[in-house]
């Protein structure tokens, strides 16, 4: 589509084509066909420009020329207090230049691998808020959007002035003439309205600076290799140009709010309105409440702890996620849900991104920095082809110094993003654009959680999430990541991964089927145990299941012998022969096989794993003679703990479930026995 130039500041004083149109996507060639044929506008922009960023660049110099020529030797403090100066210069030029210069220094806020730390605390407090337009301005262009003569046909009633104004639109409150046809109550909505000229004032900086970046890669091919600002800006750009239609803001909330409905009721999205909206004007459901960052309600911890698994959904489930997620698009409502708003700016990932992201995690629980480095291929850090034996070792110091306080559950996501950025200054390793989006989330989710918790890990409140994905998942990637959390680098069944997980779903099930996203206190026999039993039971553990057959074939195996030994034990027998009736058999007699390592560790873990779902310690093993007994006041007390909901829920599924498990697990638990008795015989 197009836009016509209406003659606006950015383009006065030149010949204007009334053919000539403005691209309404991002398109770099015509953009740079529009403007370089007005020569007096870009003189006028760039002069505007310099002037206004002036003081600034001479700063710049001035550090330059005593850096590098004068050799000015400065402190650590000294250093730091300058570059703190140099950047709120630029954030305070930035503020000046317009749109598109806030909208990429907030962009760039968010890139380690660009700017230094001090840079990017300051850019992040950029502020979108500037002086509003007129509001009969505003009225005129909502009516020439929406074919009406005015507001008034719309709206019973309209704000005077914008309640909110930002660099590319205000807000206005209204209420519509039509009822809410459910309830006959007034409907309250939020009105956007963009500025005027927008799309000229975007356009001509956008191809100032990318000329500029052409340039600046031209004559520093070495930054080039490391940053291609022109790709960078090309990227941001179009995700940019998204912001400018409304309509197209329209289908990302209708789509958000589609693929939150089912799986997370709680999350509440503005209703927007297709029948009075445009390109330039969006009418939407006014959301009562509060800013989460600044509540002080008592469930805010449990509310960002369901804004951890939204997000987690948008980037692991639908691959569409919110690129924008400032604590001013976070709302507490009212009856305590969790609000989404804003949804101009959205970022889609692939099912490579999101797998390679899942397996990377199961690899770095387990430290499988080979596998990581292999990861880091996948996620687009590393271009393919790379010789990655220079960066293992790298790489490997920042895992372990990110794993050093408590494993991947306790990771500093924000620190760990820093050390993979300083990477990206001596070898080939860059932060892709999707991936500084993830960064500025989870900042934003972290910031706002740990003003109530100090030991919030980002990572830690994830793992419900993704525990829920690998059990779940069909994805054939995924069910290999499942393995190899379970089984690890070598092949060894570690049941505390498995508890670890099956814990972790519970609190997921616990954290997302909340009514309200406060969650009350749930029992761990009504809570977790509960949820696995369901999960255990139903269809969507199916590979889960078959993954722990073998597992309980050894356990039944194992513990049956076991107990039998111990009887025996029990009995003085510890030294009795079994007669052998079979012809051919080399021994006529064999001894009753004893318990190996393997076989203690299975019992072991037998003991753990039932525990673990009964929420209680209903079995023991005896000391000495390694008897495994049930606790009868233990057994008691989980089996009135139990929530009758589960075994409502569980009951239907048992039919099926043991047409599924039991013969399976009778044949290779014969095949097994079977095998032993061969060996024994034979052998």
């Amino acid at each position: 589509g197009a836009a016509g130039s209406s003659g606006s500041g950015a383009g006065q004083g030149d010949a204007m084509d009334p053919d000539d149109m403005l691209p309404l996507v991002y398109e770099p060639a015509a953009i740079a066909a529009y403007w370089g044929v007005r020569p007096v506008s870009l003189l006028t922009r760039i002069t505007q420009l310099t002037t206004l960023a002036s003081g600034f660049l001479q700063g710049v110099l001035g550090d330059l020329v005593s850096d590098k020529v004068m050799k000015v030797e400065l402190t650590e403090r000294e250093r730091d207090a300058r570059d703190v100066k140099r950047a709120a210069q630029l954030r305070q030029v930035l503020t000046r230049l317009g749109p598109a210069y806030i909208k990429l220094g907030q962009a760039l806020s968010i890139r380690p691998d660009l700017l230094s730390p001090v840079a990017m605390v300051e850019l992040q407090k950029l502020c979108d808020k500037v002086p509003s337009f007129d509001s009969k301005v505003a009225y005129q262009a909502i009516c020439d959007e929406l074919g009406i003569s005015s507001v008034y046909d719309v709206f019973e009633d309209i704000t005077p002035e914008p309640v909110a104004a930002a660099s590319l639109g205000q807000v206005y409150i209204a209420h519509l003439k039509e009822r809410d046809p459910k309830t006959n109550k007034r409907v309250k909505v939020a009105v956007k309205v963009q500025r005027p000229f927008v799309l000229e004032t975007v356009t001509i900086d956008l191809f100032i600076v990318r000329s500029v970046g052409k340039v600046v890669g031209s004559w520093f091919p070495n930054l080039k290799r490391r940053v291609d600002i022109v790709a960078l800006l090309d990227e941001w750009a179009a995700r940019f140009f998204e912001e400018l239609d409304y309509v197209k803001e329209l289908e990302h909330t209708e789509r958000f709010r589609e693929s939150m409905a089912e799986e997370l009721p709680q999350v509440i999205v503005p209703k927007s309105y297709s029948e009075y909206t445009s390109r330039k004007v969006l009418v939407s459901e006014w959301i009562e409440g509060e800013k989460l960052a600044q509540s002080t309600a008592s469930d805010v911890g449990d509310l960002v702890n369901l804004g951890v698994i939204c997000y987690l959904k948008q980037l692991l489930d639908t691959g569409f996620f919110h690129a924008d997620p400032h604590p001013g698009n976070m709302i507490r409502t009212p009856d305590g849900r969790l609000a989404i708003l804003d949804f101009g700016l959205m970022a889609e990932i692939d099912n490579e991104i999101k797998y390679g992201m899942v397996e990377a995690i199961s690899h770095l629980i387990h430290r499988d920095y080979e596998a990581i480095v292999q990861d880091f291929v996948t996620l687009e850090f590393i271009p393919p082809g790379t010789n990655l034996s220079p960066i293992l070792p790298v790489l490997s110091k920042v895992f372990d110094q990110a794993l050093e306080g408590g494993g991947a559950k306790a990771i500093n996501f924000q620190e760990l993003a820093a050390d993979l950025a300083q990477i990206t200054f001596d070898y080939p390793f860059r932060i892709p654009p999707y991936f500084a989006l993830i960064i500025r989330a989870i900042g934003v989710l972290e910031g706002i959680a740990l003003v109530g918790d100090p030991d919030f890990a980002i990572v830690d409140e994830a793992y419900p999430y993704l525990s829920k994905m690998l059990l779940t998942d069909p994805s054939p990637r995924l069910r290999e990541s499942l393995k190899y959390t379970i089984y690890g680098k070598e092949g060894v069944f570690d049941v505390d991964k498995v508890i670890d997980i099956l814990q972790a779903f519970g609190t997921y099930s616990v954290n997302s089927t909340s009514s309200n996203g406060a969650q009350q206190p749930v029992g761990p026999a009504k809570g977790t145990g509960g949820e696995t039993l369901k999960l255990l039971a139903g269809p969507d553990a199916g590979y889960f299941r078959d993954l722990m057959i073998d597992e309980v074939v050894k356990s039944i195996d194992a513990l049956s012998r076991s107990q039998i030994l111990a009887l025996l034990n029990a009995m003085g027998l510890r030294n009795a022969f079994v007669p052998v009736l079979v012809p051919g058999a080399m021994r006529p007699f064999l001894p009753l096989q004893p318990m190996t390592s393997e076989d203690e560790r299975v019992v072991k873990n037998i003991v753990k794993v039932v525990n673990f779902l009964s929420s209680s310690e209903v079995v023991t093993q005896a000391q000495g003679d390694g008897l495994v007994v049930p606790n009868p006041r233990a057994l008691q007390q989980a089996a009135s703990g139990v929530n009758p909901d589960v075994f409502r829920d569980v009951l239907p599924l048992l039919p099926s479930l043991a047409n599924e498990v039991v013969p399976k697990v009778t044949s290779k638990l014969v095949n097994r026995i079977a095998a032993r008795a061969v060996r024994s015989l034979f052998v």
